[in-house]
C-alpha cells in the first residue's frame, strides 16, 4: 500500500513559478531518497532532480539548475519541487521516486512512482 501522490501541477505562462508537492505513505519515508522525473509528449522520462534521505544531498539536471529547487520534509513525508523562471520545455508530466539505492539519476534506481501531475507552460 506504497503510494506517491503528486499535486500542484497546473497551466501557467513562460516566467511563472509553481510548486510541486509529493505525500508519501505505506514507507519509512526518512529512509529513502526522493526525486522528480518529467515526461513530455513522445519523449522517455527524464531525470530532473533528487535529494537524499537526510537532505544531506541534492541533484540536478543541468537544463533545471539555478531554476528548480528540489527539498522535503520528513516529518510531513512530504518531498517538494519549486519550479521557478519556468520555460515551454518544462510542459511535462512530473512524477515524484522513492528509492533506496545509491544512485539517483536513472528510473531503475527507484522502487515507488506517483501518478504524475502535468505542468504546462504557455509562451
Amino acid at each position: 500500500q506504497v503510494q506517491l501522490v503528486e499535486s500542484g501541477g497546473g497551466l501557467v505562462q513562460v516566467g511563472d513559478s509553481l510548486t510541486l508537492s509529493c505525500a508519501a505513505s505505506g514507507l519509512t519515508f526518512s529512509r529513502y531518497s526522493m526525486a522528480w522525473f518529467r515526461q513530455g509528449p513522445g519523449k522517455e522520462r527524464e531525470f530532473v532532480a533528487a535529494i537524499s534521505s537526510r537532505s544531506t544531498n541534492t541533484y540536478y539536471t543541468d537544463s533545471v539548475k539555478g531554476r528548480f529547487t528540489i527539498s522535503r520534509d520528513n516529518a510531513k513525508n512530504t518531498v517538494y519541487l519549486q519550479t521557478n523562471s519556468l520555460k515551454p520545455e518544462d510542459t511535462a508530466v512530473y512524477y515524484c521516486a522513492a528509492g533506496l539505492r545509491l544512485g539517483v539519476r536513472q528510473p531503475d534506481d527507484y522502487t515507488y512512482w506517483g501518478q504524475g501531475t502535468q505542468v504546462t507552460v504557455s509562451s
